[in-house]
C-alpha cells in the first residue's frame, strides 16, 4: 500500500467515525464528548499531514473554520455546538478526500512534464508543494509579496521536514523551522543555501493569523520575498541534486 493510499484509507475511516458520532451526538451530547475530542485529534494530525505543515494551506484553513460560527450580527465569532464541529469536519475530510481522487490522475492527451517537486517522498504532499510554489511565483510577480514570501516559507519547512522523516528522524511538529534547517545540515541533507534566509523567515508562523495568513501589521519587502524563493530553489537542487 502507497502512502497516498494510507491516506485515502485515514480519510474514509475518519469520515465514517465522524458519522457515526454526528448520530450518537444528537442522541446524548454529553456522553460522546470524550470520543469527539478524541477523534478530532486524529483529524487534526490527518490534516496536519496533508496539507504539508501548511496553516496557509486550504486544508488547513477550512479544518479550523470547521471549529468557528459568526454570530447573527457578523462580527464576533462564537463556538459551534459539536454535532454541527463534528458534521463540518466531515465536510471538510470529504473535501480532502475527493482532491486526493485527482492525484495521480494523468490526461493521455497532455505531454509528460516532470514535477518539481518529484523527489519528495510524501505522495500526497507533492501536489500541495506544486501549488505553493506556483502560488508563490505568481504572487512575487503581481507584487503580493507577503503571499508570496509565506508561501515559500511554508513550502521550504515542508521539503525539509519530508526530507529529514525519509532519514529516518520520527516527526517533531514542536520543533522550530530554525531547528529543523540546522539538523538537516548536520545529517548533510542539504547545504550551507539557509544562512541567505532572512531573520523574519525562521519565525514566519509567528507573523501569521490563526488561519495561516499574514497578519495585517506585518510588511514583507520584495527582497524578503525573493531571497525565501531563491533559498527554496537552493534546497531542492540540494535535496534532487540531478533537477
Amino acid at each position: 500500500m502507497t502512502q497516498l493510499d494510507t491516506y485515502r484509507s485515514d480519510l474514509e475511516r475518519l469520515i465514517d467515525r465522524g458519522r457515526r458520532l454526528r448520530g450518537s451526538l444528537a442522541d446524548d451530547p454529553a456522553g460522546g464528548r470524550a470520543a469527539t475530542q478524541s477523534w478530532q485529534q486524529e483529524c487534526a494530525a490527518l490534516v496536519n499531514r496533508l496539507s504539508g505543515g501548511s496553516k496557509a494551506h486550504w486544508l488547513a484553513r477550512a479544518f479550523s473554520q470547521a471549529f468557528l460560527l459568526r454570530s447573527p450580527a457578523g462580527a464576533a465569532i462564537e463556538e459551534a455546538s459539536q454535532a454541527d464541529i463534528v458534521g463540518r469536519i466531515v465536510d471538510v475530510l470529504q473535501q480532502a478526500g475527493a482532491s486526493l481522487s485527482h492525484i495521480g490522475a494523468v490526461d493521455p492527451q497532455a505531454a509528460p512534464r516532470a514535477p518539481q517537486f518529484a523527489f519528495v517522498h510524501d505522495d500526497a504532499l507533492r501536489p500541495v508543494l506544486e501549488q505553493a510554489y506556483v502560488d508563490s511565483r505568481t504572487a512575487l510577480a503581481d507584487g503580493r509579496f507577503g503571499v508570496a514570501f509565506i508561501y515559500a516559507c511554508s513550502a521550504l519547512e515542508a521539503v525539509i521536514t519530508d526530507a529529514l522523516e525519509h532519514s529516518g528522524r520520527p516527526r517533531d511538529d514542536s520543533q522550530s523551522f530554525e531547528r529543523r534547517i540546522a539538523e538537516a545540515e548536520r545529517a548533510g541533507l542539504i547545504r550551507g543555501g539557509c544562512a541567505r534566509l532572512p531573520p523574519r523567515a525562521l519565525t514566519y508562523r509567528d507573523l501569521t493569523d490563526n488561519d495561516g495568513t499574514l497578519r495585517p501589521d506585518v510588511m514583507i519587502s520584495e527582497q524578503e520575498a525573493r531571497h525565501v524563493g531563491q533559498v527554496l530553489r537552493v534546497v531542492m537542487r540540494d535535496l534532487d541534486p540531478g533537477r
